[in-house]
């Protein structure tokens, strides 16, 4: 079984940042939009990476920037992905980012939202990032019905929304995401972690990846002829 890929969103002090890396976390994601609660400033975000360990991940989070912005951004950070948070078209995303760089396109999930036209249209996206659908850009910390992810998605799907250790597992057997994403769910206040939450939330994802893959060795596939 493929193993639960971990991000943490919205970190702002080193002390988290180290905690987050401990915990498990397998990519760090730095909110450059200003009007967020999260948000850290460019030069911040790159400071902050510059502590992360080899294949920890950075991403920097966008919410309708310029084109040159974003691609600055990516240039000051080099290996870092980037994530499209806000209205931005599929060639929107395309032209802004550096050849090679990869990017992530969040879907605001509410019913009647056609997920698989959505994955079609953004298909040159490393991965879709499923969040609930609020009047304001992210998901609030809501989770989403998510009976609305059908199989056969023809994308990478990042579950987010309201996630934390109580409820990740759910999350994980009922939508097999290929990432899970957590931000309020290890807070204590908005842009401030708690290394036990965060410990709980990693543990929770490896424990639901084992009984997953427990459950797919105690019932094999039939053998074709």
């Amino acid at each position: 079984m493929p193993r639960t890929r971990i991000k943490i969103c919205g970190l702002t002090r080193e002390r988290d940042l180290d905690d987050a890396v401990d915990a498990g976390a397998d990519a760090i994601g730095f909110v450059l939009y200003p009007p967020s609660p999260r948000f850290v400033p460019l030069e911040r975000a790159c400071a902050l990476a510059e502590r992360l360990p080899p294949f920890v991940t950075p991403v920097l989070l966008f919410v309708n920037a310029a084109g040159e912005t974003v691609r600055q951004a990516l240039d000051a950070l080099p290996g870092a992905a980037a994530q499209f948070h806000g209205d931005e078209s599929a060639r929107d995303c395309a032209a802004s980012v550096p050849a090679g760089t990869r990017w992530i396109r969040a879907a605001r999930m509410a019913p009647g939202f056609r997920l698989v036209d959505f994955a079609q249209e953004f298909s040159a996206a490393q991965a879709l990032l499923l969040d609930a659908h609020v009047d304001a850009y992210g998901g609030a910390g809501k989770v989403f019905d998510w009976s609305l992810v059908a199989p056969g998605v023809p994308a990478r799907l990042v579950l987010s929304g309201g996630l934390h250790a109580a409820n990740v597992a759910q999350g994980i057997a009922q939508v097999r995401p290929w990432a899970v994403d957590v931000s309020s769910g290890v807070e204590v206040s908005k842009g401030v972690k708690e290394a036990g939450l965060m410990r709980r939330f990693c543990a929770a994802v490896r424990e639901a990846d084992d009984q997953l893959a427990d459950a797919a060795a105690a019932h094999p596939p039939p053998e074709s002829n």
